[in-house]
């Protein structure tokens, strides 16, 4: 011990005071606090060895902290040498007194054990301990819905609560009339039917709440730069411990409560917490705070963070919110408005029959099996009469039950929840659930260039000097000078960084895809050694790189003679016209005269025809301490090249074969973004600026709105363009009535995502604005993926229209035939347990067989529906008539002369009707699955789902028939007669494939209607 108190620590320069009323064992105490103290000392330059290095020495605290030493919490205390609660209360009161107090942010970081250059060590052991002593940056989740809560919201439903009442007086009546051995079937069997119906929705609305929330976890993992061990590395944010050293850029979400280290022009986003729209400047002096959950708006900067998880202000926000899941989608909303008129018919319908069967319930015209009136006056009892009536207004209310689509938004939402489920296999995350339905719709995507239609794999292949160009001549042939300047412009002017773990390992690089490129390019080819070109100067100030500048620069201060240098470097074209010199490769200095300026313009054409994103790198020495953005001095030039991702083309081709236009909207010069989008093609032959498809971003600004309404459906690329001028050309299109699709990645898209109908933002280069803005989330930033989703919002859409084909089927044919029937003989030939069954079909299998269907290639053959496109197509209601009207004609046979064509007895032809009714649905069932192809069959073996649906609604119908007499009010059939139900329902096929052949107008027939009504009020206005 003597050993270790004799040791130099004259590093850990803090001044410890204890409390001077410790007067008792006082010596012993001070002798355990020294122990301890030296000890921990001790460990920490064991664990830390890299902060024995100058760079790492901590900065002298003024203050003293003070320890509260409690003698029966020795074995258990925590290492840190900090108070849990005062450490949050710091960020979360904005206690500035309090950390000067402390001795400020860097004494912070000592009590907390972190290097502020290396950060914490970052060992699972290190990481663990700080979990264990500040908690995890996790927030408690308000509970989720229970199975039983979607239980009692689907007994909140109107329709289900009359036919439970229904069930529930049959069943009092029958068992009253029958005894509880026979009279317990008809109410009973309704029961079973509702509580089916009941269970299966209830069941898929908790699975897709169940999705939701699983959804929600993988969207809220957001990944996070650090600092560990020396190394910036990408984390979970759930991985963020007290004591990190996070790296903050343009568009980041601040991932936990922390201070300002360092860093430039920081900028924070504070509306989520304080809904202030204005930005937040936070720097060392007046404002070191950082609240979880805010955005940087701009500059960048390393933090460290104090609090975490419930110990921030973000975290107890986002436990006590409880997020509704339940968004209605706009299909849905017209789906109901669907559903609200189809239900408001089969009311009428409903009335209409139970007054008829009243009428002759009372005149005595309703006969029962024996052909007596079931009703007699002044015989026939109160039980009968009520027993009678009850019966009769069940038969009424089940036929509302039928008449009501309800299946319609049980099919949105497990088509939707499939497409959910297989888009994220895709590659593509859905944050709104509208986005799905409407990507299908889509007539016309604006794409960003880089990493979608690009790989983001970004190399320097070329590297002119003034106009030499050094690629071919070699690095020997320019002035030291100009590659020390060269040197100093790069490790100063970036976010980017450079780790070597020693001298025989690789580079590891750290950034944007661009920065890293220039960076591999100065290390591996210039030799740049970062840390000492860092070590040289000081930096003064710093002006981030945004899109709309396209630049970024810093002013700096050399430690050797106290020179002050400009450095910018940024988009060819930008810098070049801050630039009033150049230097050629020997060092000369030429001024940008006219022919100067052709030469360097004409270099920069070049590279950009080769389809490279050209950079260029200028300097100034100067006197004064300003950032100045005039008279610099070109250093030179490099071409990144950053190639088209494999597909690209093909999935471009396969959205303009679809009727889907695409535009893409890029940051590089106009040369450059024609040669990639030559390749990939969106640019056809002739296509240019003279025909107006290719333009630049100010051009289109400077337009009138009436020319840009005139001009906007030509452009194909626009070059050059800010964040402002996408938002301005999806407002256009907008106008002009398309459905528009955007993609975007940074913080400034956010108003273009959010005005767009579907945004998708890139789940690699997204920033996280960009991400909470957007509808998709691109995983793999590929534009194919894009156009996968667009295959899928098809998809949705058709399936839904299918499905809607189908049920709309089912309702006329079971409207019609009971209202005619009941009307002429008095009799309705489906029992309410029979069209329960039916309606469970239709809700449940059907929409289940129909909504899983996958997407298809003639999906991407049509144009696409566009914005006003009736949800009920022409070409469906030729379908559902025709299948309509075979069923209806069919069916009134059977009820009117069922018994005599096939000799069979009143119960066995009721039989047959149900069982011929049913078998047509599970046929007409092929029919749905093509809308227009006239091959009902095609790719059938690939949806094993829609088979497997199919054989169970057969064999649960077979058992209906066979077994369940009692409770289905049915009579076993013999084969012959299964054959013929089978024959019937075959039928529908042939007619399916014959009536695909009539031709139907383009022109909606609701809007004949809405012509109709429109000259009908104009006559009787005019009258």
């Amino acid at each position: 011990m003597t050993n270790i108190l004799d040791r130099d620590y004259s590093q850990f320069k803090i001044s410890l005071g204890v409390p001077s009323s410790v007067s008792k064992y006082g010596a012993k105490w001070r002798l355990a606090f020294v122990h301890i103290y030296c000890s921990r000392a001790f460990l920490s330059k064991c664990k830390h060895p890299h902060s024995m290095l100058p760079k790492a020495v901590p900065v002298k605290c003024p203050s003293f902290t003070a320890l509260s030493i409690k003698g029966n919490d020795l074995p258990n205390t925590s290492t840190f040498n900090v108070d849990t609660a005062e450490l949050t209360s710091l960020v979360k009161e904005r206690n500035l007194k309090g950390i000067h107090k402390l001795g400020g942010v860097e004494a912070v970081a000592l009590a907390l054990e972190t290097d502020i250059s290396a950060g914490i060590s970052g060992d699972p052991e290190d990481v663990s301990r700080r979990q264990r002593a500040f908690s995890f940056n996790t927030y408690k989740r308000p509970p989720s819905k229970s199975l039983f809560h979607f239980v009692v919201e689907a007994f909140k439903d109107l329709t289900i609560l009359i036919l439970l009442g229904c069930a529930a007086m049959s069943l009092g009546f029958g068992i009253k009339e029958h005894g509880i051995s026979d009279g317990w079937y008809d109410g009973g069997s309704i029961f079973v039917a509702v509580f089916l119906v009941i269970a299966v929705s209830s069941l898929s609305n908790f699975r897709q709440s169940r999705q939701f929330e699983k959804l929600s976890r993988v969207s809220g993992n957001i990944q996070v730069e650090v600092v560990r061990n020396s190394r910036r590395q990408q984390v979970s944010i759930f991985e963020i411990v007290v004591g990190d050293i996070v790296c903050l850029k343009i568009g980041d979400q601040v991932p936990a409560d922390g201070l300002f280290l360092d860093g430039h022009s920081l900028w924070v986003d504070e509306s989520s917490m304080t809904g202030e729209s204005d930005h937040v400047e936070v720097n060392l002096s007046s404002n070191p705070f950082l609240v979880s959950g805010t955005k940087v708006a701009d500059g960048y900067a390393r933090m460290i963070v104090t609090s975490v998880g419930m110990n921030t202000m973000w975290g107890e926000m986002m436990s006590s919110i409880n997020r509704d899941e339940t968004e209605q989608t706009p299909l849905q909303a017209r789906l109901n408005k669907l559903t609200s008129s189809i239900g408001k018919v089969g009311l009428a319908v409903a009335f209409l029959v139970l007054v008829v069967l009243l009428v002759r319930y009372f005149t005595g015209t309703t006969k029962d099996e024996n052909g007596n009136p079931e009703f007699v006056s002044g015989v026939s009892t109160t039980d009968d009469i009520v027993n009678g009536v009850v019966g009769i207004v069940a038969a009424a209310v089940t036929i509302i039950v039928v008449a009501i689509p309800e299946g319609l938004p049980l099919a949105v939402t497990l088509t939707l929840a499939y497409s959910m489920k297989r888009m994220m296999a895709d590659q593509a995350m859905v944050r709104k659930l509208s986005a799905c339905e409407t990507m299908g719709s889509a007539t016309t995507i604006c794409t960003d260039k880089t990493g979608t239609l690009t790989l983001n794999q970004m190399k320097v292949t070329k590297f002119w000097v003034g106009d030499d160009s050094v690629t071919d001549t070699g690095y020997a042939s320019v002035s030291k000078s100009i590659l020390d300047l060269f040197r100093k412009g790069v490790a100063l002017n970036t976010t980017g960084s450079v780790f070597r773990a020693s001298s025989g390992t690789e580079f590891e690089f750290s950034g944007s895809p661009t920065e890293k490129a220039i960076l591999s390019w100065a290390v591996l080819e210039l030799n740049m050694d970062m840390e000492k070109e860092r070590q040289k100067n000081t930096i003064l100030q710093v002006e981030a790189f945004n899109s709309q500048k396209k630049r970024s620069g810093v002013l700096l201060r050399s430690k050797a003679d106290g020179s002050i240098h400009i450095h910018w470097k940024g988009a060819a074209e930008m810098v070049l016209s801050m630039c009033s010199s150049y230097h050629d490769a020997s060092g000369t200095l030429r001024n940008l005269d006219g022919d100067g300026t052709r030469k360097i313009e004409n270099v920069i054409r070049g590279m950009a025809a080769m389809s490279l994103r050209c950079i260029a790198f200028a300097h100034k020495e100067t006197s004064e301490a300003q950032l100045k953005e005039d008279g610099l001095t070109l250093l030179g030039l490099i071409g990144i090249k950053d190639p088209c991702r494999p597909g690209v083309k093909g999935a471009v081709e396969a959205c303009q074969e679809a009727g889907v236009t695409i535009k893409m909207i890029t940051g590089d010069n106009v040369f450059t973004a024609k040669a990639i989008a030559t390749e990939c093609g969106i640019l056809r032959p002739g296509q240019d600026e003279s025909t107006g498809a290719v333009l630049e971003g100010l051009e289109f600004r400077n337009y009138t709105p009436e020319e840009r309404l005139a001009k906007v459906e030509k452009i194909r690329v626009m070059a050059r363009s800010s964040p402002f001028d996408k938002l301005l050309m999806v407002q256009c299109l907008k106008q002009k009535g398309h459905v528009v699709a955007v993609t975007g990645d940074g913080t400034n898209d956010a108003p273009a995502l959010k005005e767009a109908d579907i945004g998708l933002s890139m789940g690699i280069q997204g920033t996280e604005v960009a991400k909470e803005s957007s509808d998709i989330v691109i995983l793999d930033d590929n534009f194919g993926s894009v156009a996968t989703v667009l295959r899928w919002g098809r998809c949705v859409y058709n399936n839904i229209q299918k499905f809607i084909q189908f049920q709309l089927t089912v309702n006329v044919a079971a409207l019609v035939v009971n209202f005619v029937a009941a009307v002429s003989s008095g009799d309705v030939p489906l029992t309410a347990v029979q069209l329960l069954w039916v309606n469970l079909i239709m809700d449940t299998l059907g929409a289940l067989a129909l909504a899983t269907e996958r997407p298809t290639r003639e999906l991407m053959e049509k144009p696409p529906v566009g914005r006003t496109a009736p949800l009920i197509t022409n070409i469906m209601w030729r379908n559902i008539a025709a299948q309509a009207a075979y069923q209806i004609a069919v069916l009134l046979t059977l009820q009117f002369r069922g018994e005599s064509i096939f000799s069979v007895s009143t119960e066995v032809n009721r039989t047959l009707i149900f069982n011929a009714f049913v078998l047509c649905q599970v046929f007409n069932e092929f029919n749905a699955r093509k809308l227009e192809n006239k091959n009902v069959f095609e790719g059938i073996h690939r949806n094993k789902l829609f088979i497997g649906i199919i054989f169970i609604t057969i064999v649960l119908q077979a058992v209906m028939v066979e077994f369940l007499k009692k409770f289905a009010d049915t009579e076993r059939l013999t084969w012959g007669q299964w054959g013929v139900c089978i024959g019937i329902g075959v039928i529908s096929w042939p007619i399916g494939f014959i009536v695909k052949f009539i031709p139907v107008p383009e022109r909606p027939i609701g809007s004949y209607l809405k012509l109709l009504r429109k000259k009908f009020v104009s006559k009787n206005g005019a009258i």
